[in-house]
């Protein structure tokens, strides 16, 4: 039998991703079955098997890309010099998170995979890893901001990092849902906060 090459297999795995991808957006992926993929990627039960294990793998894969560019993205901004300000960081991750949730962008997947998390522990262990991973490079990014005299000494980086990782979510939601928030929205809006004496304590409070 001649060898595959690793293009070959490469290609075939992104076949199956591809078509996977595309019975999620379409149908969701708790009702997206195995026959579906397989159907959709023209591939026969045994070829896709020999890539992938379970519908689980699968998830995790497609899941995985959006991810990983995302995070390499965000790392890569988070490690600059000099450093983005925090308004300009917020508006760059939400004009990367806009060209991944199009009508087709792989992000629109986001929210249904955080609901089967709840219930499937192999998922929510692989999720988990992901968002922590984003969440620590908020809190790194948080720090260098510190360290260069752009956020007050003393500030508790991990609250904080908390905090506006939590935006981005939220984001998500606003548009895929609501279809009424841009990039430009949460860059005014962190810039009209950061204004704004609400934030501040009253001394002797």
């Amino acid at each position: 039998m001649p060898r595959v090459s690793p293009e070959h297999l490469e290609r075939r795995r992104r076949q199956i991703m591809d078509a996977a991808r595309t019975c999620f957006i379409r149908k969701g992926i708790h009702e997206t079955s195995m026959q579906d993929v397989f159907t959709e990627s023209g591939l026969s039960a045994g070829a896709v098997y020999r890539y992938f294990k379970s519908k689980n793998e699968i998830i995790e894969a497609v899941m995985s890309t959006v991810i990983g560019d995302l995070l390499t993205f965000f790392a890569d901004l988070a490690e600059r010099d000099p450093l983005p300000p925090l308004d300009e960081m917020v508006e760059h991750l939400a004009n990367k998170i806009v060209s991944l949730s199009g009508e087709d962008g792989p992000l629109r997947l986001a929210p249904q995979a955080w609901g089967l998390t709840m219930h499937d522990a192999e998922l929510g262990h692989y999720v988990r890893e992901n968002v922590r991973a984003l969440r620590d490079t908020w809190t790194g990014y948080l720090r260098r901001l510190v360290e260069a005299g752009l956020l007050p000494a003393g500030t508790d980086v991990e609250a904080a990092g908390k905090t506006v990782f939590g935006l981005m979510p939220g984001f998500i939601l606003q548009r895929l849902i609501l279809e009424d928030v841009t990039p430009e929205d949460l860059q005014r809006g962190m810039r009209a906060l950061a204004r704004s004496s609400a934030l501040t304590v009253p001394a002797g409070s």
